[in-house]
């Protein structure tokens, strides 16, 4: 493949471990390599992941890209990769120790996903608990890290919903860890149904005010819901939600930014080209370029 050309992003799905829990894995950074390997997966290509992945660093370095933004994480910190994000490791796994926690969507309780804020937005740096945060959150681990790999001792059934339980109160403690979510009103029910629908509809419609309208809030209400939970206006969230997908599909496909464009719901290039330009600093044009240009 020409190194210009689009970026290939393997899709990878969520794969059980024969008498592992089914719907989560925990594994250390070498585990990770190996089962990627036995499944023909390439551990470093770019991937778009059908499942959650909870990346915990003990010591050394990993750099990891999400969605086009570079982190780098050190002992102590946590990164939480959503399903349908495009992630790749930056860095050699083995010059570095740690776990990582994979779970499908579903695995956890409807209440343990709405008190952890599970389908809320990612977080935008690296994650590192301080003090007794960081000893809680580190127990946590090491018990769910110990029970995963008890095999014996508690039929199937018991061991599946003791590494649920225990999951459960990994991202709890995790989500309610200071710098993990903005403001008070993270759980707001406005902002949950904003974000639900423009994750449904900003391919169709680019207008804070029609999601006001179908999901019977004020512009203002959404905005403020929106800006105590993601730190941002909603029509900021909106168009942050169609940049990433414009800038997906300018790197990972060969389509041209007037079909990105009209895939996007823009009426013509132009105005979608204004609008890349006015919220990326650049053309649709220099922003594949210079993406492409930059991959390993």
């Amino acid at each position: 493949m020409d190194k210009n050309g689009p970026a290939d992003v393997t899709e990878v799905p969520f794969r059980a471990t024969a008498g592992a829990p089914p719907g989560a894995e925990v594994l250390g950074f070498g585990d990770l390599l190996a089962r990627a390997r036995g499944h023909d997966i390439d551990p470093y290509a770019t991937k778009r992941l059908a499942f959650h992945e909870l990346i915990a660093v003990r010591t050394g370095a990993l750099c990891c890209s999400v969605d086009f933004t570079e982190h780098e994480l050190t002992p102590g910190s946590w990164l939480w990769v959503r399903p349908g994000q495009i992630s790749q490791y930056r860095s050699d796994l083995t010059r570095a120790e740690g776990t990582i926690v994979l779970f499908l969507p579903g695995f956890l309780s409807p209440a343990t996903v709405d008190a952890a804020h599970v389908d809320q937005p990612h977080w935008q740096l690296p994650l590192t608990p301080r003090g007794a945060e960081a000893d809680a959150v580190r127990h946590v681990l090491e018990l769910l890290e110990s029970e995963y790999r008890q095999l014996v001792g508690l039929p199937l059934e018991v061991h599946i919903e003791v590494v649920r339980h225990l999951l459960a109160v990994l991202v709890l403690r995790l989500a309610h860890v200071r710098g993990a979510q903005s403001g008070d009103e993270a759980g707001s029910a406005a902002f949950r149904s904003f974000q639900q629908a423009v994750e449904r509809d900003f391919a169709r419609t680019h207008r804070v005010e029609e999601y006001a309208r179908r999901l019977g809030y004020s512009v203002r209400t959404l905005t403020r819901a929106t800006q105590a939970t993601a730190g941002c206006g909603a029509k900021r969230y909106l168009d942050d939600r169609i940049l990433l997908e414009a800038k997906r599909l300018l790197v990972h496909t060969g389509l041209t930014a007037t079909a990105i464009g009209d895939r996007l719901g823009f009426p013509d290039a132009t105005v979608f080209t204004k609008f890349f330009r006015q919220r990326a600093g650049e053309t649709p044009a220099t922003f594949r370029h210079r993406a492409r240009g930059n991959r390993p």
